[in-house]
């Protein structure tokens, strides 16, 4: 027999060898939760334990293999071999497999995705006659979801009150109706969907108490990991099959509770010992992962938390202190993702190799200017559990609306465009336009102006849907030239009804899907504000920026299987490790997020979600905040995260990048001539003989905030604090070399540069 009390220290060992009641483990970051879980098993069936006993539910499936491949790695595979250890889903669809007819179901039941959900919800609201922009199927998908995990039938949730008058609110008050149908279709169908897999498991054990007494004798041991994601129908299904004295041990952590949204209830397991009064509780407090510095940092940032149980998480005594954690202040979200990249090239090969480093963020829509700082940086990194920024659906969608508009033979953006948002142009007219194209050799936008020209087989219905989204493109087509590139797309968003589809459905993955758009249009935003300062351009076109994301997207698909940098965000690196770690945008209003400010409950989610964050890190962690960010088309200022305040001063500091440099004396102007920008010459200009003119070096340059000389020290919005290394020109020509400690040199048109003299 296995000597499994050698192998684990003090605590594990009595989680692993408790076995006579409920038990509570509350497991910190990085203390070894897998380890206990698949050690217990392995114990217990040491033990004589019948495998066929044992329920082991997960949250994953790549969870619940590590587990079966762990414990067959220390048993044996003969002895694990019948063990039932899954996720919730998977396990409770094989009880309703053999327990099928007594809810209704055939036991060949199907399992209805999400792609067949919203197909028969959108069948629904058609039939309905319901206005579907409104009853978006993915928003009463959402909707009906979250009824579901709560445990609320059709009948309740039309008799709730609360619900329908929340529904009402958002547009979708006939929910409730497309509810009871949607359930009516599903059983005539012999199918369940993913949330019925819950939902129907607690009315099975609940309706007939003698199948669930069957589980009950079955099921002796029950191990549950994860325990504090649980939602309300798998709380309810542990209480039916584990009674108050049985052997249940639930493992979590309080503390990295960060699912709300989906419908985790924290409560769950704050109040297990209420439910379960003889539980003993077991709290695993080492952590084997992280240094001293990122474990106290930790320790401190989750005490501000009311709801919690109490815990000190340490390390052992051997284990190093670490370098603090490392404050880094940007001073613009382009300035940010520069200092990060700078900062992982001074540190690769010498303190972290690229696949050790991960940079984290709140919002998935953050990873755009990481990914443009990192492509041009040179710096491979991977998307992970998401796609690329600009290879997101709906980012991918308003970009082919520009495309088009400045490029109307661009048939691939055109075809993506016809019917988003949906006008009701479908595949099959689409084929028909592209086929009298094809016949008649010419560009698709040249059918589309005038199908009838070509001999398209489309009805008078179908023409009229043509010629408005034609004369839609036309509007913009006719202004493209005049308008700058983020007025352009602004009106875009705002016009072909993107914006509209964007905010019609308030789940949370539209949610991400409106950050992206947003996140976009600040690019563009960006992108005209570089032209203006460092071009002297007035008026940045469409045709000037989209060439800069087609290098991006093209660099997107590139992948040689070397080591990269993981960009995520935090609730995607949940479970995860990396030696160095950055959070970056720890602002208010971004993280924590704007909604949780006047919501105690929300907040302190919010920083369950830093504290997450934080102990991903083994050897290195930074916080980063930039002090001005684009958002909503205008520079917004704002303050760095309370969450920052709130860590023990022993642990961090002030990343050193950001002292002041010693004053050096001023710096000769370059030998070499500033070289000349070229510009798009006119008609006119073209008939004459070229002539460039040398650029006459200044001494000194007077602007609002004081005089600008070689050496003068200046700040500028986005691009932080820098040096003036040359000075160029007059009057409204003149310009200014300027290396910025983070951004490198820029020639800035002074013109249009915001620039603050620091010292004269």
């Amino acid at each position: 027999m296995n000597d499994f009390q050698k192998q684990l220290n003090a605590r594990q060992w009595e989680a692993v060898s408790y076995c006579s009641g409920p038990s509570l483990v509350i497991a910190g970051a990085g203390s070894g939760k897998t380890r206990v879980l698949t050690y217990k098993i392995a114990y217990l069936l040491e033990m004589g334990v019948s495998p066929f006993q044992i329920l082991a539910l997960t949250f994953t499936n790549k969870a619940a293999r590590e587990m079966r491949d762990r414990i067959a790695a220390i048993v044996g595979p003969e002895k694990s071999r019948h063990l039932a250890a899954g996720t919730f889903h998977s396990i409770f669809a094989r009880i309703l497999r053999r327990e099928a007819a007594a809810l209704g179901y055939d036991r060949d039941y199907t399992i209805y995705d999400e792609t067949d959900t919203r197909s028969i919800l959108k069948n629904i609201v058609r039939e309905l006659g319901l206005n579907d922009k409104d009853y978006k199927s993915s928003k009463i998908a959402h909707r009906i979801s979250m009824a579901k995990n709560s445990l609320i039938l059709p009948d309740a949730y039309s008799a709730d009150r609360e619900l329908i008058q929340r529904d009402q609110r958002a547009q979708v008050g006939e929910t409730h109706r497309i509810y009871a149908l949607y359930q009516r279709r599903l059983q005539q169908a012999n199918a369940m969907d993913f949330d019925d897999l819950l939902l129907n498991t607690y009315l099975l054990f609940y309706r007939f108490p003698e199948v669930l007494e069957h589980y009950r004798k079955r099921f002796a041991y029950i191990l549950v990991d994860e325990y504090q994601d649980t939602n309300t129908a798998q709380f309810r299904i542990i209480r039916q099959l584990a009674p108050p004295e049985a052997n249940l041990c639930v493992v979590g952590d309080d503390s990295q509770s960060i699912y709300g949204f989906r419908g985790a209830e924290i409560g769950n397991i704050l109040n297990f010992q209420q439910v379960y009064p003889t539980a003993r509780l077991i709290k695993l407090e080492q952590n084997y992962r992280s240094t001293r510095n990122i474990v106290g940092a930790a320790n401190s940032i989750i005490s501000h938390n009311q709801g919690r149980i109490p815990k000190e998480v340490y390390v052992a005594e051997e284990k190093e202190d670490g370098a603090p954690l490392q404050i880094i202040e940007a001073y613009s979200d382009k300035d940010e993702a520069l200092r990060v990249a700078r900062q992982i090239i001074g540190m690769r090969g010498r303190q972290a190799n690229y696949d050790e480093i991960a940079v984290l963020y709140r919002t998935n829509a953050q990873s755009r200017s990481f990914e443009e700082a990192f492509q041009n940086a040179n710096i491979p990194y991977r998307m992970y559990g998401g796609l690329s920024f600009y290879q997101r659906k709906e980012v991918k969608d308003v970009i082919a609306y520009l495309r088009c508009i400045v490029n109307p033979n661009d048939e691939e953006a055109l075809v993506r465009i016809f019917n988003y948002p949906a006008r009701g142009i479908g595949e099959t007219t689409v084929r028909k336009l592209r086929a009298a194209a094809a016949e008649h050799d010419v560009p698709l936008w040249d059918v589309v102006q005038a199908p009838l020209d070509f001999g398209a087989d489309i009805n008078r219905g179908t023409q009229t849907k043509v010629a408005a989204f034609a004369a839609l493109l036309q509007s913009f087509q006719k202004v493209v030239e005049a308008t700058g590139a983020y007025e352009m797309a602004v009106r875009v968003v705002e016009e072909t009804g993107i914006k509209r589809d964007l905010l019609s459905d308030d789940s949370p993955e539209a949610q991400a899907r409106r950050e992206n758009v947003d996140e976009l249009l600040n690019s563009i935003r960006t992108f005209e504000a570089d032209q203006l300062e460092e071009q002297g351009r007035e008026l940045a076109l469409l045709s000037d920026y989209l060439p800069q994301v087609a290098l991006l997207t093209d660099q997107d698909r590139r992948d040689d299987g070397s080591p990269k940098v993981s960009l995520m965000t935090i609730h995607a690196a949940k479970g995860l490790e990396f030696g160095v770690v950055f959070v970056v945008g720890l602002e208010e209003e971004l993280f924590p997020a704007a909604s949780a400010r006047y919501n105690p409950r929300e907040m302190e989610e919010e920083r369950r979600l830093f504290y997450v964050a934080v102990t991903r890190a083994e050897r290195l962690c930074f916080l980063t905040y930039a002090k001005a960010r684009w958002m909503y088309g205008q520079m917004q200022y704002g303050a760095p995260s309370p969450f920052l305040a709130e860590i023990d001063s022993r642990f961090v500091r002030k990343a050193s990048d950001f002292a002041r440099p010693e004053r050096a004396a001023s710096p000769k102007p370059a030998a070499q001539p500033t070289p000349v920008r070229l510009r798009r010459l006119s008609p006119l200009e073209q008939s004459r003989p070229a002539t460039i003119e040398q650029p006459r070096q200044r001494d000194a340059i007077a602007i609002g905030s004081g005089t600008l000389r070689v050496g003068t020290r200046v700040e500028h919005e986005r691009f932080g604090r820098g040096t003036v290394v040359s000075l160029e020109g007059s009057g409204i020509s003149a310009k200014a070399r300027i290396a910025f400690e983070g951004s490198g040199e820029k020639n800035l048109l002074l013109k249009f540069a915001k620039l603050k003299v620091l010292d004269v």
